[in-house]
């Protein structure tokens, strides 16, 4: 019989007097709002830790920690341990932990009844959010590594190299598509349409948007276009779609940024850029394969007429939404380690720490979204493995020292 997972919670109770009965905002799916990575909702600097949370204790470091999703006062989220808990977001307290026979590296999706997750056992499950039990559970044909994304009535997620799933909210499976070739599928629908799907079997290195609605595909893209290894989230706002990718070139990374019409697959503009490391001594190999393992490190941040992305290496850049021009770019003395996340004006992401008892510690870090200024930061317990979620006052993430972090404003 296997024993519960050994948890230690922190708590700064010093900080108790500055919680309050404030309107909280949801985040339900992976980068929010039409996968923008931003929200109007404004979290300043300096924060402080409201409390955090250390599983596994004394466990080697963990390669993925993925987004959780916010509502109401509960936050949900899966682990590398096979658990996936339901934690009051103001004192830390579980509610309860839901316990699986595979490594959890999905992103999960709540809709007010049910919470939704994938497992590396090759598992979907439907969790009531109020009491931990399940609902349904759905066996796929391998390791479920994507977005779980919640659409009208479906339920949509994909299997590492396997298939691409339409289910009902019930758990019935509606239809599939192939996925021979793509793992770590990271998607959003709106408008009825899947950005983005794997291509039809003819073409199985290629992606598009498929309408769920037709069953139908809007367009394709072929990667021989692209020649690259890494391909990010894609954003979306008005007619235009943005995104990222990556390909190791050695010593360096090469990086490219594009923006495509959402409707018609027309190229709107690209940027190309190597790795910028600065003075880092970096084994680019090594640290390519350890951000190939993480859902998305690249996923773009839109705010008002900006795209901006971390990419892996020790710069931050910003793009002009509408013309590809570079707007600002901020060089670090680490690498980063996350993707990025826009709260009201100030952008949020993490830097790895350096390795060895001199080194230098990870960090949260943040900047102003109009010019890239360095506004504040924080060391933390590990480096960041998913882009911040902002709820209300709220910020959330995890380390991979397996340690989840709640903060909040100090004034």
């Amino acid at each position: 019989m296997k024993t519960g997972p050994r948890v230690v919670l922190l708590a700064l109770g010093a900080l108790a007097a500055l919680t309050g009965c404030r309107v909280r905002s949801d985040w339900i799916s992976f980068r929010g709002q039409q996968g923008r990575g931003a929200t109007s909702n404004a979290v300043n600097p300096p924060l402080a830790v409201k409390w955090k949370l250390e599983l596994q204790v004394g466990a080697e470091p963990t390669y993925a920690f993925n987004n959780p999703v916010v509502q109401g006062d509960t936050l949900y989220f899966g682990s590398t341990d096979g658990n996936f808990y339901a934690l009051d977001i103001q004192s830390g307290y579980m509610r309860w932990v839901f316990k699986t026979s595979g490594a959890i590296n999905s992103v999960p999706y709540a809709d007010g009844s049910n919470v939704y997750f994938g497992n590396n056992a090759g598992k979907v499950y439907a969790v009531g959010q109020k009491g931990g039990e399940e609902a349904w559970s759905f066996q796929t044909d391998s390791t479920v590594q994507s977005t779980i994304v919640g659409y009208k009535d479906f339920v949509l997620f994909a299997s590492d190299g396997g298939t691409a799933y339409f289910l009902g909210r019930d758990g019935r499976q509606r239809f599939t598509l192939p996925n021979p070739v793509w793992h770590y599928n990271a998607f959003q629908v709106y408008d009825d349409v899947v950005y983005f799907a794997p291509a039809p079997p003819s073409r199985p290195h290629a992606f598009g948007a498929f309408d769920v609605r037709q069953r139908e595909y809007l367009w394709v893209l072929d990667t021989d276009q692209f020649q690259s290894i890494w391909y990010s989230f894609p954003a979306l706002r008005g007619d235009n779609l943005f995104f990222a990718t990556a390909d190791l070139g050695g010593d360096y990374w090469r990086l490219d940024y594009y923006a495509f019409r959402r409707r018609t697959g027309q190229r709107v503009w690209s940027y190309e850029e190597e790795s910028d490391w600065g003075d880092l001594p970096v084994d680019a190999e090594a640290l390519f394969a350890r951000n190939m393992r993480l859902l998305d490190f690249m996923a773009p941040a839109v705010w008002r007429n900006l795209v901006i992305y971390a990419s892996g290496d020790a710069a931050v850049r910003a793009f002009r939404a509408g013309s590809g021009q570079l707007a600002w770019k901020r060089r670090f003395d680490q690498v980063t380690s996350s993707s990025v996340t826009v709260a009201g004006n100030r952008l949020y992401f993490g830097l790895r720490g350096d390795e060895g008892p001199y080194g230098r510690p990870a960090r949260l870090v943040c900047l102003s979204a109009r010019n890239g200024r360095l506004l504040w930061q924080m060391d933390v317990e590990g480096a960041l493995l998913s882009a911040p979620v902002i709820a209300g006052k709220w910020m959330v993430f995890g380390t991979d020292r397996n340690f989840f972090y709640v903060l909040e404003q100090v004034f």
